[in-house]
C-alpha cells in the first residue's frame, strides 16, 4: 500500500493522480481512499476539496461525498469503512493508495487504533452552543482547570481539539498519557509506504491563499449557506471555513487554513517512517518520480 500524507493545499490530489499512472504504466489498478474528516460529506465538495469529476475519472475516489449533511461521523466509523475498503481492495489485486491531510483519520486507514468513544446524545452540542457564546479561549480555560495536562497540548483557537477535549472529559473518557502513544508507532495493517509531501512554508501560504479564493469563486459561500439551510451537522460544520464563509470572513478562513496547515505539519514530524518529498518548485510528476512506487 502507498500512503500519501501532507498539509492543505500541498498538492496531494495531484500528486496521487500523477503516482497513479505511473501504478497503471506497471498494469497495476490504483484506487484511493480519501483520509480526510470533512470530504465525507455530500454537498460539501467545494468546500473540502474533494477532488473534481474530471479528477475522480482519472482515479477513482473511495469515502468520499457519501455522507448526507445532517449525519454525525465519528473517526471509529471512518476506520471501520477505511479498513473494509482497503482490504476488498487488496483481496481483488487492487493497490489503495490512502490519501488525506486528516492525521488521526490516516492513521485510523493504517493501523488498528483503540479509538475513544463518540459523545453521548445532546454533549457536543451543548459544548458548540458553549463555544458559540463564549469562544475558544474561555472553553481552554476551562479545560485547563479540568484537565490541565490535556489544555497544554491544546491550541487556545483550536475550537474542535477544546470541544472533543470536553467531551471526553464528561464521559470520563480523557485520560492522562502514558506512553509512547500507539498513534505514533510503527505498527500498520498492512505494509505501507508513507509519503509525507511538504513545500517552502512561504509557497504552501501563497496557495493556501489561491486555494481560499478559487473556493469562494466557485461557489463555496453558497455552498455554506445551503448546508446550514439542510440543517448541518456539527462534524459537518467543523469544516474548515464553515463558519467563516457563513459570516463572510474570508480572511478569517485563510487564518484558520494556515494554522491547520502548521498542524498538519507537526502530525508529519511525528509519524515513524515517513519519506519526505518537497514539492516546493516541483510539478506533480517529477514528485511522483521521486515516490518508489514499486513493489516492495
Amino acid at each position: 500500500m502507498l500512503a500519501l500524507f501532507g498539509p492543505t493545499g500541498v498538492g496531494k490530489t495531484d500528486v496521487a493522480l500523477a503516482v497513479a499512472e505511473r501504478i497503471r504504466a506497471r498494469g497495476g489498478r490504483p484506487v484511493a481512499v480519501s483520509a480526510d474528516a470533512l470530504q465525507v460529506y455530500r454537498g460539501l465538495e467545494i468546500l473540502t476539496g474533494v477532488p473534481d469529476p474530471a479528477q475522480r475519472a482519472r482515479l477513482e475516489h473511495r469515502l468520499v461525498s457519501f455522507l448526507p449533511l445532517d449525519a454525525r461521523f465519528s473517526v471509529a466509523e471512518y476506520a471501520q469503512l477505511a479498513h473494509a475498503e482497503i482490504d476488498v481492495l487488496l483481496t481483488h489485486g487492487a493497490s489503495p493508495m490512502v490519501v488525506g491531510g486528516t492525521g488521526l483519520y490516516l492513521r485510523a486507514a493504517l493501523a488498528e487504533l483503540k479509538l475513544r468513544p463518540p459523545p453521548s446524545e445532546g454533549l457536543r452540542e451543548h459544548w458548540q452552543d458553549e463555544l458559540r457564546a463564549r469562544g475558544s479561549e474561555a472553553l481552554h480555560a476551562e479545560l485547563a482547570r479540568a484537565a490541565p495536562w490535556a489544555a497544554q497540548t491544546i491550541d487556545r483557537r483550536d475550537r474542535h481539539r477544546i470541544v472533543r477535549a470536553l467531551e471526553l472529559h464528561d464521559q470520563g473518557a480523557l485520560q492522562p498519557p502514558t506512553t509512547a502513544s500507539e498513534l505514533w508507532t510503527r505498527e500498520t495493517r498492512h505494509p505501507t509506504r508513507l509519503v509525507g509531501l511538504v513545500r517552502d512554508r512561504d509557497e504552501l501560504y501563497a496557495r493556501i491563499e489561491r486555494r481560499v479564493d478559487a473556493m469562494v469563486a466557485a461557489g463555496a459561500i453558497d455552498e455554506v449557506r445551503r448546508a446550514q439551510a439542510a440543517g448541518a451537522s456539527q462534524t459537518a460544520r467543523v469544516a474548515l471555513g464553515f463558519e467563516e464563509l457563513l459570516s463572510g470572513d474570508i480572511d478569517a478562513m485563510k487564518r484558520r487554513t494556515r494554522r491547520y496547515a502548521r498542524r498538519q505539519l507537526t502530525w508529519m514530524r511525528k509519524l515513524p517512517d515517513v519519506q519526505i518529498v518537497d514539492m516546493t518548485g516541483q510539478d506533480p510528476q517529477r514528485a511522483a518520480a521521486l515516490i518508489d512506487c514499486a513493489p516492495a
